[in-house]
C-alpha cells in the first residue's frame, strides 16, 4: 500500500495530510503494508510508518514506490504524478472528499476572470482524470457521493454492466467521512485561547471558531452575531483559531478583521489567531470553549463540502452552532448536539449561540458522544479497509484523457 498526501505530514499539517496519515493508520491496523508519502522533506517515518518525501511537480522519488504497489490511495494529483498513476498496474484508489473545483470557482474573489476560469479548468481536469483513471473512489457524504455519480455518468463511465453486476455501485464508489481519534480529548498545558489572549478572562465565554477563515464561509455573519450576544452577555468571546497563509484565506482573514473593527468588537469580543494551532495541541482551546461556531455562504461550495474541524468539536464534547445546508448540520440538529440557523442570519445564529452558551455541555453531550462514536476513523474507514483486504483486481480501463484536458497537462 501506498498512502500519497497531497500536503506535507510534518510540521503544521493541514487536513488534507491529516487524512492521509489517519487512512494509512487504519489500513495498516487491518495488517496490510503501507508506506506514506508527504511534500517535501519527510522524516523517514510518520507514527510508525516509513515515509518518503516529494515534489509534485517533480515526483520522480517516489516513482519507484508507486510502480512496487499494489495500492495506491491518493487526492487527484497535478499533471506530472497523474501521468505516474495512468501508468502502473496498481489499484488506484482516488480520495475525492475535497470538492476542489466548488472550491477554485468561489475561492478567488478579486481574481481577474481570466486567471479563475484557468485555474477551475485545471481543477475540473483533476477530477475527471482521476474518475477516468481510477478503479475505486471514497468521499465523505453521500452528497459528495451523488455528485461524482453525476460527473461519472456524464463522462461516459458507467454502463448497463458496471450497474448490473452493483445496482448500488458501492463497489466502484464509497463514502469514508473524515474521522476522529478513538480516546477522548484531553488538555495540552500551556496552550490555548486564554494562553494566547491574555484580554480572555477566566470567566469569560469562548465561542470558538476552530479553523480557517475561506471566502466560502462566513466569519461576518458569526462577527454581527457575537455583537448581538455581547450586548445581554458581556463576557462572551469569539475566536478565530486559525489563519491559512493562501492568499484568498488571507484575503477573507483581513476582511472579518476589518468588519470586526468597524464594528467596535476587535480585540475585545472578537480575537484572531495569526496562524495553525499545532494539531496535537488543538484539544486545549475545544475545552476551553463554551461552544463552536461555523458560518457560511449559501452556495455550491457548502452544500457540497464536509467541514472536517467540526469533528473535533465531537470529539471534545463541545456543542455546535453552524449554518443548515449540509450533511453535518443535519447530523447536529437529529443528535441534538447543537443548534443551526440558516446562511446570512446573523439574528438567528446569535440566538442559537445564547442557547447553547445557556443549556451549556452537559445538555449536548449524548448527542455529541453519539456522533463522535460514529466518526471514529476505525468506524469511518471500513469501506476503504474492505477494497483493500478483498484483493479485487483492476475492473476499469486506464481511459485516455480528452485532447483539451491533455493539452493543459502537458502546458
Amino acid at each position: 500500500m501506498l498512502v500519497i498526501s497531497q500536503d506535507r505530514l510534518d510540521g503544521q499539517v493541514a487536513g488534507t495530510s491529516i487524512r492521509a496519515l489517519e487512512l494509512a493508520r487504519a489500513i495498516s491496523a487491518s495488517g496490510a503494508d503501507v508506506t506514506l508519502a508527504g511534500v517535501g522533506e519527510p522524516p523517514p517515518t510518520v507514527a510508525g510508518l516509513p515515509c518518503l518525501g516529494f515534489d509534485p511537480q517533480h515526483p520522480g522519488a517516489i516513482a519507484g514506490a508507486i510502480k512496487g504497489a499494489d495500492v495506491v490511495v491518493t487526492l487527484p494529483q497535478w499533471p506530472p504524478l497523474m501521468r505516474l498513476l495512468r501508468r502502473t498496474r496498481a489499484r488506484i484508489v482516488f480520495d475525492l472528499y475535497v470538492p476542489q473545483a466548488l472550491e477554485t470557482i468561489g475561492g478567488f474573489p478579486g481574481s481577474r476572470d481570466r486567471v479563475r476560469h484557468a485555474l477551475t479548468e485545471y481543477a475540473i481536469d483533476r477530477a475527471v482524470e482521476a474518475l477516468r483513471v481510477g478503479d475505486y473512489f471514497i468521499c465523505a457524504t453521500e452528497g459528495q457521493r451523488d455528485l461524482y455519480i453525476g460527473m461519472m455518468l456524464a463522462e461516459r463511465l458507467i454502463d448497463g454492466a458496471r450497474v448490473a453486476s452493483d445496482p448500488s455501485l458501492r463497489s466502484l464508489i464509497d463514502v469514508v467521512p473524515f474521522g476522529l481519534p478513538q480516546g477522548p480529548a484531553a488538555p495540552t498545558p500551556g496552550a490555548g485561547a486564554r494562553a494566547r489572549f491574555p484580554a480572555i478572562g477566566a470567566d469569560d465565554e469562548i465561542v470558538l471558531w476552530n479553523g480557517g477563515i475561506w471566502p466560502w464561509l462566513d466569519p461576518g455573519t458569526a462577527i454581527r452575531a457575537i455583537g448581538d450576544v455581547a450586548t445581554r452577555r458581556p463576557g462572551v468571546r469569539l475566536v478565530f483559531m486559525g489563519a491559512a497563509s493562501q492568499v484568498p484565506a488571507q484575503r477573507a482573514g483581513e476582511s472579518a478583521r476589518a468588519l470586526a473593527a468597524e464594528l467596535g468588537l476587535l480585540d475585545r469580543h472578537v480575537f484572531f489567531n495569526d496562524g495553525w494551532v499545532p494539531y496535537e495541541e488543538r484539544a486545549t482551546w475545544l475545552l476551553e470553549a463554551g461552544c463552536a461556531l461555523y458560518a457560511h455562504h449559501d452556495q455550491l461550495e457548502t452544500r457540497f463540502a464536509f467541514r472536517t474541524r467540526l469533528l473535533d468539536a465531537f470529539w471534545a464534547g463541545l456543542p455546535v452552532v453552524c449554518c443548515t445546508g449540509d450533511e453535518l448540520a443535519d447530523q447536529i440538529e437529529a443528535e441534538g448536539a447543537g443548534h443551526t440557523f440558516a446562511p446570512e442570519d446573523h439574528v438567528a445564529a446569535a440566538a442559537a449561540v445564547e442557547r447553547t452558551l445557556a443549556g451549556g455541555r452537559a445538555a449536548f453531550a449524548a448527542g455529541l458522544g453519539r456522533l463522535a462514536a460514529r466518526h471514529r476513523w476505525d468506524a469511518v474507514a471500513a469501506p476503504l479497509v474492505q477494497y483493500v483486504s478483498d484483493g479485487r483486481s483492476s475492473q476499469a480501463p486506464r481511459r485516455a484523457v480528452r485532447p483539451g484536458h491533455a493539452a493543459r497537462h502537458g502546458g
